[in-house]
């Protein structure tokens, strides 16, 4: 999917098992499939799941980022109706692989799509009521730390102009540009960051029996504006779903748009990026512009 990303095999993960937590040296180690583009996963044994970044650094930067990303699971656990990933420990660069990389208990679950959610409304108010729990969360007076989502929406509009630019063959462009004006010119958001997931994508919420049991890859989790955790309303719902989503949450005509500006910018990113890569998180993509044209 990225042209400098690294080939993570079974056996250099075995040995780095083997070497940094010996307590699991004899436990099967298998890749697991996944869609997602950050991460290659690996099963180990029944409980454990390791995440090797595919773009791996010894830059110390993210080594303090997945020790974060472990805090930050302890602090959501405490707080959330459904699971997320619970840190088992945090592993260093080694013999094939150049960077750190992050041991959890594994969580079962699908991932979410359409055929696989019993009623798409009672999903949609059990993911609300997630939301509204992180949002929920004392921040200590954090705010938007100044990178990923969640700053000022208009600080996206090079980056979405640069993937229209580059989507015309793909989808309604111009139609979008329409959209994309619309939601960058909604009012900012002014009030109180909150704790944010900002990546609430499809391949992040698991289901069992066709409801919500966890939300999983909290790399992005951040301090920001909570606009962006409406993204499911066009990544994920159909028309009905979505307004059973804006409705149990509660937000106000500015905070809608500018979560309608998000899933945009995430979806008009990916879609010629993963086009040819990834068609999951393509459809994704192609999913969520239609959903945003509605």
């Amino acid at each position: 999917m990225h042209t400098d990303q690294v080939d993570v095999t079974v056996d250099v993960v075995a040995a780095l098992v083997a070497e940094q937590f010996p307590q699991w040296r004899a436990l099967p180690v298998r890749p697991l499939a996944s869609t997602g583009t950050v991460n290659a996963l690996f099963r180990v044994g029944t409980e454990i799941v390791l995440r090797f970044p595919l773009l791996p650094t010894a830059d110390p930067e993210l080594r303090a980022e997945l020790r974060q990303e472990q805090e930050y699971a302890a602090l959501l656990a405490a707080h959330l109706p459904v699971a997320v990933p619970e840190p088992l420990g945090l592993g260093e660069p080694g013999a094939g692989y150049a960077g750190p990389w992050t041991a959890y208990r594994f969580i079962p679950g699908e991932t979410a799509q359409l055929d696989r959610i019993g009623d798409l409304d009672t999903f949609a108010r059990d993911l609300a009521r997630v939301v509204t729990a992180l949002h929920g969360i004392d921040t200590g007076g954090r705010a938007w730390p100044g990178s990923g989502r969640g700053g000022p929406l208009a600080a996206e509009d090079a980056g979405v102009r640069s993937a229209l630019a580059l989507s015309g063959e793909l989808t309604d462009t111009a139609r979008l540009a329409e959209v994309w004006d619309r939601c960058r010119e909604a009012p900012r958001h002014n009030d109180t960051d909150m704790w944010i997931h900002a990546d609430l994508m499809p391949g992040n919420l698991l289901v069992q029996d066709g409801r919500l049991t966890a939300v999983i890859d909290l790399e992005s989790v951040k301090v920001g504006d909570p606009a962006v955790d409406l993204m499911p309303a066009w990544n994920l719902f159909d028309a009905g779903a979505r307004e059973t989503y804006r409705r149990a949450l509660g937000v106000d005509d500015a905070t809608w748009e500018r979560g309608r500006g998000w899933a945009l910018q995430q979806a008009i990113n990916a879609l010629p990026y993963y086009i040819e890569t990834n068609p999951v998180m393509a459809s994704i993509a192609q999913h969520t512009l239609r959903a945003v044209l509605e």
